[in-house]
């Protein structure tokens, strides 16, 4: 059976050659190429293809990225699972973007880019010892888990919060409903990893902002749909907010006359805190590829009832 690679033709070209050195009897079609859809057993999209229904022996749908939101809604043939991408060079991509994220919140950088633009030579403000500086993690998956590692040897007060209960050595962990508000009260900069669901969509918000302590900053680098952009300008004028690094928005890109484009106390990045490169993608398809055929569970499995 044959794995189709909807990506582009120059990625799809290398991902087979990676996977015929991995995997030398596994055959890969390209989207731009002929092929038989009732031969497709195994999908690595982004998106669903206009001809889903005639795949009718498909099997697996892999995500292109650690994400999988896209696929909200879509009915996948009978039998066949959701893969979400699982990749050492995800986690560590997103290890050193929330590491750039949180140190440049934690020492100011946005007054200083600020001031730059200005001409201003000035010391913005006396920054805390890290010990004093609480980071909270919320979302406690892989890219979240890597995220925290990243940050201990740096001495931050750390805390995750993930919707089940997890035990992470040097991290205070929260879970549930009932746990979110001590967690938000104890932290200084939260940075929202969680996966896109209907219960995390509109996540971060007026209420949320408003148990955080007062001048607490936001990494958001999970998805554009979690942040309520109104609640996050008004807690930003309040001083609620003191500042925040955003890497994905809703819409992406954003309207030219948005105000998050010209507020200093704002860092824009174009979604590129993890970037899925074939070199990481293939041997990650590969691996679950030998997993599958030996009867053993995909990592990345997504769970229907969770979405994630």
């Amino acid at each position: 059976m044959t794995l189709l690679a909807n990506i582009d033709t120059e990625r799809g070209a290398k991902l087979r050659s990676i996977l015929a050195d991995l995997l030398p009897d596994q055959q890969v079609a390209l989207a731009d190429e002929a092929y038989d859809p009732t031969d497709i057993r195994h999908l690595l999209t982004w998106k669903i293809p206009d001809n889903l229904a005639q795949m009718t022996a498909l099997k697996t749908v892999f995500s292109v990225g650690a994400g999988v939101d896209q696929f909200t809604g879509i009915r996948l043939p009978d039998g066949a699972k959701l893969v979400r991408l699982v990749a050492p060079g995800l986690v560590a991509m997103m290890r050193e973007y929330v590491t750039m994220a949180v140190l440049g919140l934690h020492r100011d950088l946005p007054a200083y880019i600020a001031q730059r633009q200005a001409q201003v030579w000035k010391m913005a403000s006396v920054p805390p010892p890290a010990s004093a500086r609480r980071v909270g993690v919320m979302g406690l998956g892989e890219l979240g888990k890597g995220a925290l590692a990243a940050l201990q040897p740096f001495g931050f007060p750390l805390a995750g919060w993930a919707r089940s209960p997890h035990k992470i050595d040097g991290v205070e962990c929260f879970h549930g409903a009932a746990m979110l508000d001590d967690f938000l009260a104890r932290t200084d900069i939260l940075v929202c990893l969680l996966p896109l669901t209907p219960q995390t969509e509109g996540i971060l918000n007026a209420s949320l902002f408003a148990k955080l302590p007062h001048g607490a900053a936001l990494v958001q680098a999970g998805r554009g749909r979690h942040l309520n952009q109104p609640d996050l300008v008004a807690a930003l004028e309040t001083g609620q907010i003191s500042a925040a690094v955003l890497d994905v928005t809703d819409p992406e890109p954003l309207p030219q006359d948005h105000p998050f484009w010209g507020d200093p106390r704002i860092i824009l990045t174009p979604h590129i805190a993890c970037i899925t490169q074939v070199e990481t993608l293939a041997p990650a398809i590969a691996a679950n590829l030998s997993r599958d055929a030996q009867g053993q569970p995909m990592l990345g499995e997504v769970a229907p009832e969770r979405g994630y």
